[in-house]
């Protein structure tokens, strides 16, 4: 274990013996690293918080801390980070505000500097977020998707696989796998690169326009459209977008062309 000489490291903190930890770092007395942790200098990690193997703190990141949240009262609550996960500088990642549910952070993601994330997320793996993006609390993010910079999600709202936001969007309603958000709880069309990228066949691919465009251009209230779709449309990347409609309680982004 490589400890430099002003970090100060509680005691009782589990640190496995190949865990590097930078000048001036912080490390409080419920941590736990796995394997190839590397702490960079001035961070700071707190709180009853445990990272997987090959984790990437960057200067001045601050991940465990309290929620900001006021009905928080002090509990001795969670953070679960995966494995292989990289915080770049001035990264903020909250534990939760209750003992009943943690911050869940999976494997392989990519937060970029000054990104941040709020209470009671549940992340997925191979994410990334871009420089200042902010996830508020009880996000749900499944896998793949990318947050560019200065995006913001409202609380409680959904991601699904593999979509996109563009710089500067803000929602506050679910946004559907494969898709692409931009401005105000609106979509633009599919995330047709990242489809691409992760060896979607052209047959999946047009069969996604082809339901894209049935369920923003045509007649039908989204409800119907879902219940016809999912008898219409029965590739599993069609059928997940179906089931992650269905499953909303916030309502979706929709088309720029079509807000209802």
């Amino acid at each position: 274990m490589l400890i430099h000489a002003t970090a100060v490291v509680h005691p009782d903190a589990e640190l496995h013996p190949s865990v590097r930890v930078g000048a001036f770092a912080v490390i409080d007395e419920a941590v736990r690293l796995g394997p190839d942790c590397e702490v960079g200098p001035h961070v700071h990690l707190t709180g009853d918080l445990e990272a997987g193997e090959g984790c990437r703190f960057h200067a001045g990141a601050v991940i465990g801390d309290a929620p900001q949240d006021l009905k928080y009262g002090e509990e001795p609550t969670r953070l679960r980070i995966g494995s292989k996960n990289v915080f770049r500088e001035h990264v903020t990642v909250h534990r939760s505000n209750s003992l009943e549910e943690d911050t869940v952070i999976g494997d392989g993601n990519f937060f970029m500097a000054h990104s941040h994330v709020g209470h009671n997320c549940h992340i997925g793996n191979h994410n990334t977020f871009a420089n200042g993006a902010l996830i508020a609390g009880h996000v749900v993010i499944e896998d793949r998707a990318f947050i560019s910079g200065n995006c913001m999600v409202h609380q409680f709202a959904r991601i699904g696989t593999l979509a996109m936001m563009q710089g500067g969007a803000g929602i506050s309603k679910d946004l559907p796998p494969y898709m692409m958000a931009m401005s105000n709880n609106t979509v633009c069309g599919l995330n047709t690169v990242g489809l691409r990228r992760a060896g979607f066949s052209v047959d999946e691919r047009t069969e996604l326009k082809r339901l894209y465009r049935f369920l923003h251009s045509g007649d039908l209230r989204l409800s119907e459209a879902v219940i016809q779709g999912l008898e219409m449309f029965t590739s599993k990347p069609c059928q997940d977008v179906l089931v992650f409609i269905q499953g909303s309680e916030r309502g979706i982004c929709r088309d720029v062309r079509k807000r209802d």
